[in-house]
């Protein structure tokens, strides 16, 4: 005699997370202008990424390279300029939003285009004459621009791509971003070196790449206005908070947010500690430490890609715990002594890599849940929480250098922890992550007959 199981214990599990959009009904194809505007999309977001990172490496490496005392280029090259490059999208997140859902989105991409040209003009104004301050005003404005456009770039992804190819669409542009922020590393240190006393080049280029991505976004589809009648509210503290309470009244939402916060803190306190790594404990020159941070950062876009890919036609929650647990790992076995250059090299990239499948179904979601007038403001006060970790950051790292840093080997074992601690919290919040991983993974059986 057959039996069949009274209730589908998956089917009950399931029941906390209501259902995606990609799972609920058919999605259209993607049309081909659509699908051509992406691609736009992405040509103006990887030339707006390579030129922030690169002009805040070049900012960095001339600090370096400055008369500046030992105590005056720690305190511009571990503080101010990380924190020029993070405070903007703190401040100007919420209105970046606002213009996303207030107007046209491909409006929004062309106004900021326009505002960079500006910039890197006074870039190579403060270049040509060698004034690190007036270029830390540049790479400020630069970061004002990047701040608000974030919003508008991710919520051009849902109006440019159906659901089920979001997950897709999120591997190819956190790909592009990352290939973006590796070239700008090893970039900045080739202007530094090569325009040695003549940095007015370093600025030209600047204007020319601002030229090309103000050409590519003519190429982006064009789309109404989410909410034309938005008004702004100048009580920014009062929107922020007022957001916050809406995304927490959807829990797969806010799991997400706070995911996503997670990501980039941790990103950033490990990308400062490679260095350190590679200098104290590995003692190798700049050279092998540039390609121990395009390691991870190389691994974290192809993971991007790849968990694109295994999404299928949907939006795969199930990778989050199995990306963190990932991480964890890495983190965890970095941690131990007397380790060669080249497993380091390795081990980074597979830590990236496991980033890459965490971060791709967050992104997603962050994008598909709130409804469409809303997808600006929450993907921009996902973006402002993600930087609060980000400028944090710095702080703490700057204290510790003022106080005597802790051994690099010891913060990846740091970060195991953190990484844990984390994973056991999206749990809690979200319950549904559990089965979907054990799903997702084939750990647990599927009901059958």
């Amino acid at each position: 005699m057959v039996r069949l199981p009274a209730v589908r214990r998956a089917d009950k599990l399931r029941a906390p997370m209501p259902p995606l959009a990609s799972e609920s009904k058919a999605q259209p194809a993607v049309q081909p202008r659509r699908l051509a505007g992406f691609w736009a999309l992405i040509a103006v977001q990887f030339q707006g990424a390579f030129s922030d990172n690169a002009l805040k490496w070049l900012v960095a490496f001339l600090v370096l390279d400055s008369a500046l005392s030992k105590e005056r280029r720690d305190l511009w090259f571990v503080l101010v300029v990380p924190l020029l490059f993070a405070v903007p999208f703190l401040i100007f997140s919420i209105p970046g939003g606002y213009f996303a859902d207030k107007y046209s989105k491909r409006s929004v991409t062309l106004w900021t285009k326009f505002f960079e040209l500006g910039v890197m003009g006074l870039a190579t104004y403060a270049l040509a004459s060698d004034r690190l301050d007036i270029a830390g005003i540049a790479l400020f404005l630069a970061c004002t621009q990047g701040a608000i456009f974030g919003p508008t770039k991710y919520g051009l992804l849902p109006e440019l791509l159906p659901v089920s190819k979001l997950s897709w669409g999120n591997g190819i542009i956190e790909l592009g971003t990352l290939l973006a922020a590796i070239s700008a590393a090893l970039a900045g240190g080739f202007l530094a070196q090569s325009f040695h006393g003549r940095q007015i080049w370093s600025g030209v280029i600047f204007l020319a790449l601002t030229v090309l991505g103000l050409l590519a976004s003519l190429g982006i589809s064009k789309v109404p206005a989410a909410d034309p009648t938005r008004r702004f509210d100048w009580n920014v503290p009062a929107e922020f908070f007022h957001e916050i309470r809406r995304m927490r009244s959807d829990s797969t939402l806010w799991t997400a947010v706070v995911a996503n916060t997670f990501f980039w803190f941790l990103g950033s306190l490990l990308l400062l500690n490679i260095v350190l790594y590679a200098t104290d404990i590995l003692r190798v020159d700049d050279a092998h430490s540039s390609h121990l941070l395009a390691a991870l950062s190389l691994g974290i876009g192809m993971g991007s890609f790849a968990a694109g890919l295994a999404s299928g036609r949907k939006i795969e929650p199930g990778m989050v715990l199995p990306g963190l647990g990932g991480i964890l790992l890495m983190a965890a076995w970095l941690s131990r002594p007397h380790i060669s250059y080249l497993a380091v090299l390795v081990e980074l990239a597979l830590l990236g890599v496991a980033g890459g499948f965490f971060v791709v179904p967050v992104n997603a979601l962050i994008q598909q849940r709130p409804r469409p007038e809303e997808k600006g403001r929450t993907i921009a006060v996902a973006n402002l929480l993600s930087f609060v970790g980000v400028a944090l950051q710095p702080l703490a790292q700057y204290a510790m250098v003022r106080l005597g840093h802790p051994d690099p080997s010891r913060v990846f074992l740091i970060a195991a922890a953190m990484t844990l601690l984390m994973g056991i919290i999206l749990a809690r919040m979200l319950p549904d992550l559990w089965p979907r991983a054990l799903d997702w993974t084939r750990l647990r059986p599927r009901a059958t007959l």
